[in-house]
């Protein structure tokens, strides 16, 4: 799969990404330098990390027929030691429906296999960049 981004000419730093048919803006906080016109890269990366969770659970408790009927799901940052090597990330999903404490706990171990939270914990990135002058 490949992910295009394309500078928005019109913003400081901002850049359309492009993901199949979809579309979104990734930019920087006005402190940071850009005009804040879209989540920043840590934002998405952070989200990635709770999306995940939420569809694998909604996912699970569909395939089993666990009655989950609403998520919520919250992601917090805690960036003060990244220079360190330390990114800590809580995530705290909330669950509507008739769960016993069982169904709970089970649909607590599914969100922490999810794919992307093994990809952030367990895998190691390799990470190949290019530079390529425009015509």
């Amino acid at each position: 799969m490949t992910i295009e981004l394309l500078l928005d000419r019109s913003a400081t730093l901002a850049q359309t990404v492009h993901v199949r048919s979809h579309e979104l803006v990734t930019d920087t906080s006005k402190a940071e330098g850009g005009d804040d016109t879209g989540p920043s890269p840590h934002d998405l990366y952070d989200a990635a990390l709770g999306a995940c969770k939420a569809l694998t659970v909604i996912w699970y408790a569909r395939k089993k027929g666990i009655p989950v009927d609403d998520i919520q799901t919250r992601v917090e940052r805690d960036d003060a030691d990244e220079r360190k090597g330390i990114y800590r990330l809580t995530t705290t999903l909330k669950l509507h429906g008739a769960l016993s404490d069982a169904q709970l706990k089970e649909l607590e171990a599914v969100a922490r296999k999810c794919p992307v939270h093994k990809l952030m914990t367990t895998v190691t990135t390799e990470i190949t960049t290019r530079m390529e002058r425009l015509p």
